[in-house]
């Protein structure tokens, strides 16, 4: 049986750290704050992967964030997977020379989505996270969004997962709009209406504020990952309680020897 994943998400923007709740920034502190606060070496034997991503709004520093990447990368030995603003090839490559093991899209799966195949084709599709932010409107349906949840698409949820689905990716990363940065758990109910339509493996994020979400959100037979991303509710000694907790639930995750 494949082993679960806990992953640690980062949301960085203008050289800063954030927490994102709905999507609205809140800045937290620059490198030196999250080495200081979350002792990285200590932390990757507490996470199966990190993610990183470039949220800025405007002006986005590019240079600035591979620096970010390759000091992360210095400091833990878990896959980086890195994303934000991705619309070329060389914006790619960039990533994957500063860092980043993967590469996380979001826009660019709905606007340009023959740019998979070229990345995919020379870095392979294991190295592909296809990132999906997803919101309830009034109607009671679950709706896409891209370009940082500012735009909506004209298609609906499970429609976009099975055009997704058919791209040369490694897994899907679903995020909850309504739940992110609320620290009151996943949007479960969402989850479980569209377990039929995963053929990819599957990561669950948006909500998770403590160790009891997590563990809810790995007991479901078909997500393969959980994320966090409350750089608040995890500080200090926060994931490597979450994890030691989860393994004493009997979780599959991997155990590391530190």
């Amino acid at each position: 049986m494949a082993k679960k994943r806990l992953i640690f998400t980062l949301h960085y923007s203008s050289e800063y750290f954030c927490l994102s709740r709905n999507f609205r920034l809140q800045k937290a502190g620059d490198l030196n704050w999250l080495n200081k606060n979350y002792n990285f070496p200590k932390i990757a034997f507490s996470i199966d992967e990190l993610v990183v991503l470039d949220v800025s709004r405007e002006n986005r520093n590019r240079v600035a964030f591979h620096e970010v990447l390759r000091e992360l990368a210095k400091e833990i030995f878990v896959p980086i997977a890195a994303g934000g603003g991705i619309r070329t090839f060389q914006d790619a490559k960039n990533l994957f020379e500063n860092g980043a093991d993967k590469i996380v899209v979001n826009s660019i799966l709905h606007e340009n989505p023959e740019l998979i195949y070229s990345i995919a084709e020379v870095y392979g599709a294991q190295s592909i996270l296809a990132s999906i932010d997803f919101t309830l409107n009034d109607r009671g349906e679950n709706e896409v969004h891209v370009e940082n949840g500012s735009k909506k698409i004209d298609i609906s949820l499970p429609d976009y997962i099975q055009k997704i689905n058919k791209l040369p990716i490694g897994e899907i990363y679903l995020h909850s709009m309504r739940q992110d940065g609320t620290g009151q758990g996943y949007d479960m109910n969402a989850y479980i209406s569209l377990k039929e339509y995963f053929q990819k493996p599957l990561i669950i994020s948006g909500g998770a504020g403590n160790r009891f979400h997590l563990e809810e959100g790995l007991s479901l037979g078909f997500a393969d990952a959980v994320s966090t991303a409350n750089l608040f509710n995890f500080i200090g000694n926060g994931l490597p309680g979450a994890r030691e907790y989860l393994l004493e639930k009997n979780i599959n995750l991997p155990v590391f020897e530190s």
